[in-house]
């Protein structure tokens, strides 16, 4: 269900399926109930280019009370877990206004993630988008990171059981699509794959395919946008940026 029946820019190509689908100011949560998190944040990054003040990151970090209390997560879940509340969408993708940067730190927007893997590799991603998106031949940048779950591996989990003994679970791996839209009206479409722990390689070297997460996240990514070029793209592992 949406939040909002309205149309959200960062919606512009697709909205993949969720449980519940919480609309925030410049980007919208498709929310998993059976996992207590996000199956994907959807965002436009630096969407009003034009404006160039920044606020300071909130760090105003709270549960996100859309969400029934029965799949909610709380701070007390990651309490002393030994992972961090990462962010899917990152605070500095969203820092023009307050309201803006204070919903990256709803607990909607996180995953646990291992500290080595998001103070590090994570981060070093983030950065790299907010790099693109700089880029003068680009007119928009979105955006969409999510968790993936390995069956293959023993799931570590966080908090509490609730009455029906289940827990928040770890993610095995996280990824993040990228897709721009030039001022020339082209697409291009980066993807990356990154298992949840500490990495010492090369983002490059976790690059993958759009059509690769989707069928590893179980999700429809940029649908609406169609034609043979985009199903190309989507196949394509095209080379990274200048990061």
């Amino acid at each position: 269900m949406l939040d909002s029946p309205h149309m959200k820019p960062e919606l512009r190509y697709g909205c993949p399926a969720a449980d519940q689908i919480l609309i925030n100011t410049y980007y919208c949560v498709g929310y998993s109930y059976y996992f207590r998190q996000a199956k994907w944040a959807l965002e436009l990054v630096d969407p009003d280019k034009e404006d160039m003040t920044t606020v300071e990151r909130n760090n105003s970090f709270r549960p996100d009370y859309r969400i029934p209390t029965n799949f909610r997560t709380s701070l007390s879940d990651y309490s002393k877990s030994g992972y961090d509340r990462g962010h899917l969408v990152a605070s500095a993708n969203q820092n023009d206004k307050e309201i803006q940067n204070s919903e990256t730190f709803l607990l909607s927007n996180m995953s646990p993630q291992a500290p080595q893997f998001n103070r590090q590799i994570w981060r070093n991603l983030e950065s790299a988008v907010r790099k693109l998106d700089e880029n003068k031949k680009v007119l928009k940048t979105f955006v969409i990171s999510g968790p993936i779950f390995s069956w293959l591996q023993k799931t570590n989990k966080i908090g509490e059981q609730d009455s029906n003994g289940i827990s928040v679970p770890v993610p095995s791996h996280f990824y993040k699509c990228i897709l721009t839209e030039e001022k020339t009206g082209r697409f291009k479409m980066w993807a990356f794959e990154m298992e949840n722990k500490r990495l010492d390689g090369e983002l490059k070297d976790y690059q993958v395919s759009t059509a690769h997460i989707e069928q590893r996240a179980g999700l429809l990514i940029w649908e609406d946008l169609k034609g043979a070029p985009i199903d190309r793209e989507k196949k394509k592992v095209r080379r990274i940026w200048n990061t």
